[in-house]
């Protein structure tokens, strides 16, 4: 006999509020932990591409995000020499089955506040910029939720988007 675990859309919403705090607050090591061993953190420029053979924004496996985490957190960075402060807000947050007793399908819009300080010569510092668009995650029951797959597709992605080196 299975069971199935579901979550409802407020577990859901306390979900994704946390990793929005801990992506604001530059807790990255922690972050990682919200991750399956085989997840995926990717930003698509096609919707609905496959990125096993399509060009993505960005498309990490486990290894990556922790070479991502790692020359944040704690390494000169240039790209984010000063670092990027931001506020991550979630809405419309809806949860959804799938076809496995383990996993849920979760969905809800972004909107990413960002700004990196310094001095008002230096190109795109000390400018606020707003990124939005919507994230879709496949998250596993493990003993607890974790990430599968989180899949942020944003509005602008056909633009040019300057100095993305920060977590979305």
């Amino acid at each position: 006999m299975t069971i199935s675990i579901t979550m409802t859309r407020s577990e859901a919403e306390d979900f994704l509020f946390e990793e929005a705090r801990l992506l604001d607050e530059r807790e990255f090591d922690s972050w990682l932990d919200l991750f399956t061993d085989d997840g995926i953190y990717w930003i698509p420029i096609l919707e609905d591409s496959d990125p096993t053979t399509q060009t993505s924004i960005l498309w990490d496996d486990a290894e990556l995000r922790k070479m991502r985490v790692h020359q944040l957190a704690h390494e000169r960075n240039v790209a984010q020499s000063p670092p990027s402060r931001t506020v991550h807000s979630i809405t419309n947050v809806q949860v959804f089955a799938t076809d496995l007793d383990n996993e849920i399908k979760v969905r809800c819009n972004l909107s990413l506040h960002e700004i990196r300080t310094g001095n008002h010569t230096q190109l795109g510092l000390g400018v606020p910029r707003i990124l939005a668009g919507k994230s879709e995650y496949t998250l596993r029951y493990t003993g607890r939720w974790l990430i599968a797959q989180k899949k942020v597709i944003l509005i602008e992605r056909h633009l040019p988007i300057i100095n993305l080196s920060f977590l979305v």
